[in-house]
């Protein structure tokens, strides 16, 4: 079936922001007398819900609230993210699908106040016909919202396209019975993204060509 929707990841897909997550949290690991994350272990350990991941990494939640580093960690991405840059070629590929009459929308684990107010940074709201992201910046997953999503489309979900980083977007996608494309050049590694089973593309470049 034509592709007449594209959902776009956020984090690690259209926006290039690893560099500064691991310089993130290896400032807090080293704050707690913890060792730092490698760039490669990270894309291994790295998961949904971010407690998760936080506790793989050595944070212990019987001594501080898992809110609290939540917090801090937010507070300085959000202090950092207007350093980051968007992925090579996201703008050319937004708005070559715009131009093929492909809808598009975010969907993301982040805060959507946040969410909305980065994307407008970058100039880039004109392209989406929505932006989704959680009612808070604790990451513990977008499936609830994902499905929100689909009952108010009124598309079919074959006729859609999901485009992530992480297993997560598989997971939403196979949860929703939507096609999906994974580009390892975000917050997981190759390896597991091919796992999913799902297609793996090696940068936004490969997309056109991909999509029906």
């Amino acid at each position: 079936m034509p592709t007449r929707h594209l959902i776009w990841d956020w984090n690690g897909t259209l926006l290039d922001d690893l560099e500064l997550c691991l310089e993130i949290i290896n400032g807090m690991l080293r704050e707690r007398a913890l060792p730092a994350i490698t760039r490669s272990s990270y894309l291994e350990i790295f998961d949904f819900p971010v407690q998760n991941y936080y506790q793989a990494i050595g944070f212990d939640f019987s001594r501080e609230p898992f809110e609290k580093v939540s917090d801090q960690f937010i507070q300085a991405y959000e202090k950092g993210r207007p350093g980051c840059q968007l992925m090579d070629g996201s703008r050319e590929i937004l708005a070559q699908m715009a131009s093929l009459g492909i809808s598009q929308s975010i969907l993301s684990a982040s805060r959507a106040s946040y969410l909305v107010k980065a994307v407008a940074e970058y100039g880039i709201e004109g392209f989406f016909t929505s932006v989704h992201g959680l009612d808070n910046h604790h990451a513990a997953g977008k499936l609830d919202l994902a499905r929100a999503f689909l009952k108010t489309c009124q598309l079919d979900p074959a006729a859609m396209l999901l485009v992530g980083d992480t297993t997560h977007d598989g997971e939403i996608a196979r949860a929703l019975g939507v096609p999906c494309i994974l580009i390892p050049r975000g917050h997981h590694s190759r390896r597991r993204l091919e796992e999913t089973g799902f297609q793996v593309v090696s940068s936004l470049a490969d997309l056109p060509g991909l999509i029906p």
